[in-house]
């Protein structure tokens, strides 16, 4: 079985569920591919985008500045609800295997346990943020916006009280090293990702395939 990339109309994308990574892969090449080989490679492919984003670090203690909020928002609006939390799913379980693709170049075993949670909000994040993506909330500005705004509350809503519990600290101290501190830089990737889909979406509605 095979299956052609599909053409754009941008009025009915959102109601087929179409998100920006169905149409990342070449229509001379995609038309050869069954469509499991293209979940496939496009799940690899999210989980490759997370181990670099993770490479991006400033160190704090207890939890580090890092870029991998920002690929979650990325992998999941690219790829949808669940080739995005396969995609988060498949680096975890990468890195759990001692692969050193988490930040700071750590894998389950080297890492401390009080960042854990924000690995399982991650998978929720991409999740959700990918479920918004496929009702067509990242092709305008606002709605790209909410959508990243919601997925990075859920990695706090998950991983500030894991924080907590796991280093046995009150919650002013578990919001403020946990949350607080990295709202800005948070913000700022928010922004970034939310910029960045209307302008794939426009990128894609030009390509000549897809006319």
């Amino acid at each position: 079985m095979t299956i052609a990339i599909p053409r754009l109309d941008r009025s009915s994308a959102a109601e087929r569920g179409l998100t920006v990574g169905d149409f990342l892969v070449p229509v001379a090449i995609g038309e050869r591919l069954s469509t499991r080989v293209r979940h496939v490679i496009l799940i690899a492919l999210g989980a490759a985008v997370m181990a670099v984003s993770a490479q991006i670090v400033i160190p704090t203690l207890p939890v580090p500045f890092t870029g991998q909020t920002l690929g979650v928002l990325l992998v999941g609006g690219a790829l949808g609800a669940r080739r995005g939390a396969a995609a988060l799913l498949l680096y975890l379980a990468i890195g759990a295997i001692g692969a050193p693709i988490y930040a700071e170049g750590k894998n389950l075993a080297t890492m401390s346990g009080f960042t854990t949670g924000y690995l399982i909000g991650f998978v929720v994040a991409a999740a959700i943020v990918g479920r918004l993506a496929e009702l067509g909330w990242d092709r305008r500005l606002p709605g790209a916006f909410i959508a990243m705004l919601t997925g990075t509350a859920v990695i706090y809503a998950i991983g500030v009280p894991w924080l907590k519990v796991t280093a046995g600290i009150p919650w002013s101290i578990a919001v403020s090293q946990g949350m607080t501190q990295f709202l800005a830089w948070d913000l700022a990737k928010a922004v970034v990702a939310a910029a960045l889909f209307p302008l794939a979406w426009w990128m894609i509605g030009r390509r000549p395939d897809d006319r």
